[in-house]
């Protein structure tokens, strides 16, 4: 069911644009819509233009710049649902890069709610109404995905099941605009992808249209190059499938790369631009890189935590074991358990990988005292099925 709500119910979110704002999160009771607000504002080339450079502020994960655009739409559209969706998923990108951050999760579900709310007016009056559905499937979404973050899986399946309730697979929206082509193009890959990869969940999936991945693939690429405010989210799922599921890496690179150049302070884009090249082994870029994202976590920089400074760390000390750099390797693996402890995340294979690369290098440098206290911290650590923890066995049986 876990995968089921995270990879079905979950990823079909049908837009994402954003920003953070310090106004007021609560409901806006108002009259009704304006004969301006009636118009389907994701279309508005104008509105478009103001935005643009709001939106590649958040990308960027520069926060208040972008807010001050933002509240100047929720003044001018105080009824419309896009400038409480924008505003919701300011929160989400300020929670991407550690999704055990619940800090801003209150104001999530609030902008969330009260985008719910206004296209829910939209929709009562126009049943027809796309723009108002594309909003109630990308709001009711994102908070299944905040659910299913938070382990809540009734509150995911529940709020996932509204969210496919407005995403219609054909109809007039495609002869609208890329953008709502988005969440079709989720849903087509994943109901594939998922019976699939895991056959016990095709009985449950009986219940869903069928999903259709090439189709799925097609549309997604034709929102990543046509649309507005729904390409940048195009991309990052576009590059998450291409690395995970598709396994062309070289793909995958390439994209992560042109999204850490057009948004180089973002921490997400950044260590997943790391992450593709230490799959591709590309050392050369990937220790400048990586020793980057190590900076701006001591510069403070917003979004920067321990999460990615474990991912850089880890990419080093990987690149200096291999360049027989043991000095330099020691002193970053040294550094993802540091980063690891300050998560709690003990049994990560990040953390177990260095310390039992760690304990490699004490016992190759005659230290067989220090590399057993290594090997039986990834022992004391790590799952006693997991590969880290059987060659910590081995190790100490030979010793």
């Amino acid at each position: 069911m876990k995968h089921l709500i995270l990879l079905l119910l979950v990823c079909f979110t049908t837009t994402a644009f954003a920003q953070t704002a310090s106004t007021d999160t609560q409901l806006v009771e108002a009259p009704g819509l304006s004969s301006d607000e009636e118009k389907l504002l994701l279309m508005d080339m104008t509105l478009q233009m103001e935005t643009a450079d709001a939106i590649n502020q958040m990308y960027n994960f520069k926060f208040a710049r972008a807010e001050q655009q933002f509240r100047w739409i929720k003044q001018k559209y105080p009824t419309h649902p896009l400038p409480y969706f924008l505003m919701g998923l300011s929160q989400w990108w300020k929670i991407m890069p550690n999704v055990e951050n619940e800090r801003y999760d209150v104001r999530f579900t609030q902008y969330m709610d009260s985008t719910i709310y206004f296209a829910e007016r939209m929709l009562s009056a126009d049943e027809s109404n796309a723009e108002a559905k594309f909003f109630l499937s990308g709001a009711w979404a994102f908070k299944s995905r905040l659910h299913s973050e938070r382990k809540s899986w009734r509150k995911a399946a529940s709020s996932g099941k509204k969210a496919l309730e407005y995403l219609e697979l054909k109809g007039e929206k495609k002869a609208l605009s890329s953008e709502f082509l988005f969440g079709d193009a989720l849903y087509n890959y994943y109901a594939e992808w998922v019976p699939e990869n895991y056959p016990l969940l095709k009985p449950v999936l009986m219940f869903f249209p069928d999903g259709d991945k090439p189709l799925g693939m097609q549309q997604l690429k034709e929102v990543a190059n046509n649309a507005f405010y729904t390409r940048t989210e195009a991309q990052y799922f576009l590059m998450r499938i291409l690395a995970l599921d598709e396994n062309k890496p070289y793909e995958a690179l390439r994209l992560s790369e042109y999204l850490h150049k057009t948004y180089p302070d973002n921490p997400y884009f950044h260590r997943y631009y790391a992450r593709m090249l230490y799959t591709t082994g590309q050392y050369t870029k990937l220790e400048e890189t990586s020793k980057n994202i190590l900076d701006k976590i001591d510069n403070k920089m917003p979004g920067y935590e321990s999460i990615s400074g474990r991912y850089a760390a880890f990419y080093l000390g990987q690149m200096y074991d291999v360049l027989n750099k043991h000095n330099d390797a020691r002193k970053y693996f040294i550094r993802v358990i540091e980063f690891a402890k300050s998560t709690n995340d003990l049994d990560s294979g990040y953390m177990l990988y260095s310390l039992l690369a760690l304990g490699d290098m004490a016992k190759e440098d005659g230290d067989e005292r220090q590399a057993k206290r290594y090997y039986k911290e990834v022992k004391k650590y790590g799952d006693r099925g997991h590969s880290a923890h059987s060659k910590a066995r081995e190790r100490l049986k030979e010793m």
